[in-house]
């Protein structure tokens, strides 16, 4: 019976003492949640689905979505006055939120037009499956320019490394692709160059043979060339060129002294006419004549 007493003393304090630390943690876990306030949230600008570069927003294209403040992303939107009617320069997922980096000014036009960087120039070079690389030239994707021709005053063929790179803006209307790399057999490619490359690009395919070399857009590095010629690959002397012949070199020639003019003669002077006289000598007569020069004599 002794045992009993002291076994139903310990059973009670065990139980007292649980009891007591249950409700230790029952009230502090209430106190804690009590404390707890939910999160302030804000509204963020998000597309309602699949927005492509070259698309302008419009009131189906965005909605608004509350998000926890701390997680509002940098450059977002929180009013949709802020993006209506402006350009897409990034394709953007739906229920992904719209950020500034994504847009264009508004009014920059649509197509191209607000894919090109102020400074910048969009350049379209006619192109063939050699040149486009089989049709793997894909939007944003980066080429290096080669031409071929041959220079003025040199007899061989060149290959000269014009411009590297280069940005591809499109691929014939193209200017996005849809992440499968298919190629894109197209007559144009579209490249994105500064005001100086443009005219270099020009020049070049009016001189000569253009080629697009395909380069990976993680390498930014411009490698100096010096170009090869057709007797580099063959192994052969360079061709003579036969020099310029030179123009004949102009002869003065003095003029021709102009002969003066010979003094006109003396007038002739009228021989001064014989004085006459008769002379009578007997039954004769005889006119005789003479000058006044004898007579002074």
């Amino acid at each position: 019976m002794h045992l009993d007493r002291r076994f139903v003393l310990v059973i009670s304090v065990s139980m007292a003492c649980a009891l007591l630390v249950a409700g230790s943690f029952y009230r502090l876990a209430r106190g804690a949640g009590g404390r707890t306030r939910p999160a302030a949230e804000k509204q963020v600008v998000v597309a309602t689905n699949l927005l492509p570069a070259g698309s302008t927003l419009g009131r189906a294209s965005v909605k608004l979505r509350g998000v926890p403040e701390s997680l509002f992303p940098a450059g977002a939107f929180s009013r949709l006055e802020d993006v209506l009617e402006r350009p897409v320069i990034s394709t953007i997922q739906a229920d992904e939120p719209v950020v500034e980096a994504r847009l264009a000014v508004k009014g920059s036009g649509l197509g191209l037009g607000p894919l090109i960087p102020p400074g910048m120039r969009a350049i379209s070079v006619r192109v063939n499956d050699v040149v486009g690389v089989a049709g793997f030239v894909l939007p944003g994707m980066r080429v290096d320019v080669l031409v071929t021709g041959k220079p003025p005053n040199r007899g061989d063929t060149e290959t000269q490394t014009v411009l590297q790179n280069i940005t591809v803006l499109s691929a014939g209307q193209t200017t996005q692709t849809d992440g499968k790399s298919q190629p894109i057999v197209t007559p144009v490619v579209t490249l994105l160059v500064s005001p100086a490359e443009a005219e270099s690009l020009t020049l070049s395919n009016i001189e000569g043979r253009i080629q697009l070399v395909l380069r990976n857009s993680t390498d930014q590095a411009t490698v100096p060339t010096s170009g090869r010629r057709l007797h580099d690959l063959y192994g052969a002397p360079p061709p003579e060129v036969p020099p310029a012949k030179a123009a004949p070199p102009k002869v003065h020639r003095a003029a021709a002294p102009v002969a003066a003019a010979a003094p006109d003669p003396p007038a002739a002077v009228p021989a001064a006419e014989p004085e006459q006289m008769m002379v009578i000598r007997g039954a004769v007569k005889k006119v005789e004549f003479f000058s006044r020069k004898q007579e002074t004599k």
